[in-house]
């Protein structure tokens, strides 16, 4: 629209050396170092930064005997600067792409249930349409991947939005809750225990998300719920390859999303305890950024995401 070209950045003749300057300065947090980086001379990079200052009318770095640290105004544009920066390395990734003759690509982040369940099953589906569509996937925990989605290095993110974090520059669309079961290797002595319960689980060795997380904070609830003292003999990880291959060598137990579970368990690798256990995780769903629109492969990865979605959880997306 024509009111677009009003922006202040292009009445002020933004340069795109101004964004790499801000990132970099971040970065090394040293006029010289900064310099180096860039290849440009200190007197340029002193320059380039007051002038940038100049036309925010405002300092964006505190300068320090050994060094200098940002303002808040500084965060704010350092914050920005990457998310452009991203943006526009993201733009010669799909042209390249295209002109290679691939449908672009598209990053998605997932936690462990749409990781392991939904988006292995829509990426399958896909790559028979489009076969040369680049697709990476990261599965981690929602308070990993959200940062990454805030940043531009995600397209579509599938998981929770945290409490403490902003909603108003994201779009949720909620696919599922999440119940949770305790498993073990196939054979594990506790599989023949008659009436088994939480107090007969909480001190064996446990494989859990790290301390913070969504799930292992539920977790400790449960068994608090039932004034049992959480698992204290621990080891702490978010790799479902770590967590399986510990199960399956020792008799330790962890707790996972139950439909991860029903996954191992119908392939022999893992068994659920028949133990009903009495919280479960909040609903996850899609999440992308308000104001990014999507490229055109990732209009396609969240098409067919949303199909199997319906398959799976008995959502009812339409687009």
């Amino acid at each position: 629209m024509a009111g677009n070209y009003g922006n202040w950045f292009i009445r002020s003749r933004l340069k795109t050396r101004q964004l790499l300057l801000l990132v970099a300065l971040d970065e090394e947090r040293n006029i010289h170092r900064t310099a180096e980086a860039l290849m440009m001379t200190q007197p340029a990079v002193s320059k380039l930064l007051k002038e940038l200052e100049d036309m925010l009318e405002v300092p964006l770095f505190e300068r320090l005997p050994r060094g200098m640290r940002p303002t808040w105004y500084g965060e704010i544009m350092i914050r920005h600067a990457r998310k452009v920066l991203s943006s526009l390395n993201q733009a010669h990734e799909e042209i390249h792409a295209l002109k290679a003759g691939q449908m672009g690509q598209v990053r998605i982040g997932a936690i462990t249930d749409p990781g392991t369940r939904l988006v292995p099953l829509a990426i399958a589906r896909i790559k028979q349409q489009y076969p040369l569509l680049d697709i990476n996937v990261t599965v981690d925990t929602s308070d990993m991947l959200q940062p990454r989605l805030m940043a531009g290095k995600l397209d579509i993110m599938i998981g929770r939005i945290l409490q403490q974090q902003d909603k108003s520059s994201l779009v949720y669309e909620a696919i599922a809750e999440e119940p949770i079961s305790i498993v073990c290797r196939p054979g594990h002595p506790l599989l023949n225990v008659p009436g088994l319960g939480l107090r007969d689980v909480f001190s064996a060795g446990w494989i859990l998300t790290p301390a913070g997380s969504v799930l292992r904070h539920r977790i400790d609830m449960g068994f608090r719920q039932q004034n049992i003292d959480p698992p204290s003999n621990v080891v702490e990880t978010v790799s479902q390859l770590v967590t399986t291959t510990l199960l399956e060598s020792t008799d330790m137990l962890s707790a996972i999303a139950t439909r991860v579970a029903e996954h191992y368990s119908r392939y022999g690798m893992l068994r659920i305890l028949p133990i009903n256990f009495p919280c479960k995780m909040d609903e996850f769903g899609f999440i992308t950024l308000r104001d990014q629109q999507l490229s055109p492969g990732a209009v396609l990865m969240m098409r067919m995401l949303r199909e199997v979605a319906n398959e799976l959880y008995g959502t009812s997306f339409t687009g």
